[in-house]
């Protein structure tokens, strides 16, 4: 995959699960956590401590669509992800490595919309996110996440899995 351009548009986090997401300019992540401050990190998630990514993204592209083609509102963290990206097909970076700024992560999964998610936001979200609902990543070697930061593709092949530290 050749990436050019790839961009973080936005960061989302929120404190726990049914908070709000809230914007942020930057963000420390922490290898084997999650982003310093978000449920999942903290272990205040809806599905602590089962279901657990450390990093989620979606593409601005699939928050365009949705809102144009379902009239869903998403570009204020209702989609409930992290790291919102330009430029770049998430699904393709399946069992690939790749930074964000400072930061290596790696494809784990896909994230799909879950009924939770409909529940806490509005009628028609798992619809509207479809296929386009995001991964989840886990974060190799940690640092500060900004809006505007490059995403790049690396020659390291994604492990088994990143390890959950406690």
């Amino acid at each position: 995959m050749k990436l050019q351009d790839a961009i973080v548009v936005a960061v989302f986090v929120a404190e726990k699960g049914r908070a709000a997401m809230q914007r942020v300019q930057a963000i420390e992540a922490i290898a084997g956590r999650g982003l310093a401050g978000d449920r999942y990190c903290l272990g205040t998630g809806y599905y602590s401590p089962d279901d657990v990514c450390q990093l989620t993204l979606i593409e601005e592209e699939a928050l365009d669509k949705m809102a144009a083609q379902h009239g869903v509102s998403v570009h204020s963290g209702e989609h409930r992800r992290n790291v919102v990206t330009r430029g770049i097909r998430l699904p393709g970076l399946r069992g690939c490595r790749f930074s964000i700024g400072e930061v290596v992560a790696e494809y784990e999964r896909s994230r799909p919309p879950c009924s939770y998610l409909e529940r806490i936001t509005q009628p028609g979200m798992l619809r509207a996110m479809g296929e386009g609902a995001g991964i989840c990543a886990g974060i190799v070697s940690g640092g500060t996440i900004r809006e505007g930061d490059p995403i790049r593709l690396l020659p390291e092949p994604a492990s088994k899995r990143v390890p959950r530290l406690p």
